[in-house]
């Protein structure tokens, strides 16, 4: 009963830990959908491989939202068509490349600036070396989930109005709006040559044309109804994600996980499996990481800080909402594979 109790207390707190951050992460991304006009979004950022993925890496710096709220974010750039490095370069390094984080982890290690230094280092080195290597699958299609090639393929870029209607514009709706929502969207969720039925408002709120001839208050009111629609798929994904980790956090003995920390090898290996499965947000793990400063080396810790906010348990379950398992399944791998190497590299030669 103790330790039901236990595990429903962290439990809750997960959950009221990481709930502002998603609804962070989901209102941003529908201000993108509705105020912000993709085709100036994607032609804005870098089509040069490592150039996109260290943009799509800073963008958190200016936007900061941690494993929590970048899924619904990094959900929104791959619809507006940004390219692929940019948006896995924000996806890895936006929970830990932002002011929030970097001064939480100040407050933890201000005594180890070194710490805090490299945590930015390497999230950056890393989340740009993925960035690079999904940029040359060309074709994203097989890197998302079905739902969501169906909305790219149905759906081809937004022309410049001046250009006229061409083989690549939108289809009109009947008010005259081009409309992104045609048959078969990922938002729609439906197949392919059926005809769906949408609210005309949020019909004709989703371009940016029709964004810009609308009032504010009609834009809010477009932004609230995409906020309550992604919560309702995220919300949940969520919820049992932090499940997962408080049942973790519970049955994993706290002993066990010391008693491991002493190599330079098995420290790392058990920090990275400690960062994957207890899912702490990147704005608090750098205090949770300070609790076993004492037992476990520089690099180990690191290999906490640094791996945690890009993989993790919670994370897992929202990027299966945008990416498919193989893609995650390779994220991970990447990531984890950078981090030990790095971390390793500080525990042998550094610390």
């Amino acid at each position: 009963m103790n330790q039901l109790n236990n595990g429903f207390t962290i439990f809750l707190s997960l959950l009221v830990e990481a709930m502002p951050f998603l609804l962070f992460g989901v209102l941003f991304s529908s201000v993108l959908l509705i105020f912000i006009d993709e085709r100036y979004l994607a032609d804005k950022m870098p089509k040069n491989p490592v150039l996109g993925a260290l943009a799509g890496s800073l963008i958190g710096f200016m936007f900061p939202v941690c494993e929590c709220g970048n899924v619904p974010v990094a959900r929104r750039l791959l619809m507006q068509r940004v390219p692929t490095a940019v948006t896995i370069g924000f996806l890895l390094a936006a929970p830990t490349i932002n002011p929030i984080v970097i001064w939480a982890t100040w407050l933890a290690f201000r005594d180890q600036p070194e710490i805090v230094v490299l945590r930015v280092v390497f999230s950056l080195s890393i989340a740009v070396i993925i960035g690079i290597i999904f940029s040359f699958q060309q074709d994203i299609n097989p890197l998302v989930q079905p739902a969501i090639a169906r909305y790219l393929k149905f759906n081809p870029p937004i022309q410049p109005e001046n250009q006229g209607s061409s083989t690549g514009s939108a289809v009109q709706t009947p008010s005259g709006v081009p409309s992104v929502l045609k048959s078969g969207t990922y938002i729609l969720g439906g197949k392919p040559g059926l005809t769906q039925r949408l609210d005309p408002n949020l019909l004709q709120g989703t371009t940016p044309a029709a964004s810009r001839s609308k009032s504010v208050m009609d834009k809010l009111a477009l932004v609230l109804d995409n906020v309550i629609q992604e919560l309702r798929e995220l919300g949940g994904v969520m919820i049992l994600g932090s499940a997962m980790a408080a049942s973790v956090q519970v049955f994993a003995p706290r002993e066990l996980i010391l008693s491991l920390g002493a190599g330079h090898i098995s420290s790392i290996v058990v920090m990275l499996i400690l960062a994957a499965v207890v899912s702490i947000c990147s704005t608090v793990d750098s205090f949770f990481a300070l609790s076993f400063a004492s037992a476990f080396s520089s690099g180990s810790l690191l290999a906490f800080l640094v791996f945690g906010p890009m993989v993790d348990i919670k994370s897992i379950g929202l990027m299966l909402t945008v990416f498919h398992p193989k893609t995650i399944f390779y994220l991970f791998a990447l990531a984890a594979q950078l981090t030990f190497v790095f971390t390793l590299f500080i525990n042998l030669y550094v610390f």
